[in-house]
């Protein structure tokens, strides 16, 4: 979700489908809204001399879609021999059984719910296909689930709904907490720091060239908006719906739903930390 807090100088279009670094293709599933920006952005990730490949977030369950990150996957040369899973709102991961039946892959994900196979995934772990190194991030926030892949070699972070390539993402309570969040920002800014990494590739949006500049603005944006909750509620707005109306005057009033789950969100964190 974004609410309206443009990275600097990103444009408001520029999402497409094709080649986006040396190892990855963006497919870009038909599934645009306030919500989803231009869409759900699926991944297929490989070495270039290798004829086999990871799909991350198959997306909606879109039959045509599919179809198409399997087509484009072959026209690479590549065959998907595994799936894996950001998190598990249905704009990822509705499709992922039915692309699991289309690829025979087996589907991975740290919800066990989400899982087509024995294996999970975990912390620090290392996923290598076809010669690809992908190293599992747990970036919890956005949803309790929610988990990053960095890709070292070109380096990347593909992000799932954890940072976006246009606006920022609603923090989901209950499942999502903002302490959690703000301590993925920083696990992600730490990839930024000390591993090089310089590139972020979304869940929704177009590819941010500056991934620390764009993680420094996440950070940023949630101390901006949770100074302004706290200041809302020290004006008398002691309900979410009350503070959205307050904080997120100038957004457009579709979006007041989403940003009142992230509202909800700060009011319980203000609250831990005795700040109201």
């Amino acid at each position: 979700m974004t609410d309206a807090a443009a990275l600097p100088g990103q444009p408001r279009s520029g999402v497409f489908s094709g080649p986006a670094t040396a190892r990855t293709i963006n497919v870009l599933a038909p599934n645009p809204s306030a919500m989803t920006l231009d869409g759900t952005n699926t991944w297929i990730v490989a070495e270039p001399d290798s004829d086999v490949a990871v799909v991350i977030d198959p997306g909606p369950l879109d039959e045509g879609h599919l179809h198409n990150v399997i087509a484009m996957a072959e026209q690479a040369g590549k065959r998907i021999a595994l799936t894996l899973l950001t998190h598990g709102h249905p704009d990822h991961a509705e499709g992922a059984g039915r692309f699991a039946e289309l690829t025979r892959t087996h589907v991975r994900a740290l919800d066990p719910a989400l899982r087509l196979g024995d294996e999970g995934l975990t912390a620090g772990e290392v996923i290598r296909t076809g010669g690809l190194e992908l190293r599992v991030v747990p970036t919890p926030g956005h949803t309790s689930d929610s988990l990053c892949f960095h890709l070292p070699a070109d380096r990347a972070v593909l992000t799932g709904d954890t940072v976006l390539g246009r606006g920022t993402t609603v923090v989901a309570h209950p499942d999502g907490r903002l302490g959690d969040y703000l301590d993925s920002l920083r696990r992600l800014r730490s990839l930024t720091v000390d591993d090089g990494v310089s590139t972020v590739l979304p869940g929704h949006g177009p590819v941010l060239e500056d991934a620390q500049g764009a993680v420094e603005f996440y950070l940023a944006h949630r101390a901006y908006r949770l100074a302004q909750v706290e200041t809302a509620v020290e004006s008398g707005c002691h309900e979410a719906p009350d503070v959205v109306a307050r904080v997120y005057a100038d957004v457009d009033r579709s979006l007041w739903p989403a940003a009142e789950l992230s509202v909800r969100a700060q009011l319980e964190y203000l609250r831990e930390h005795g700040l109201i």
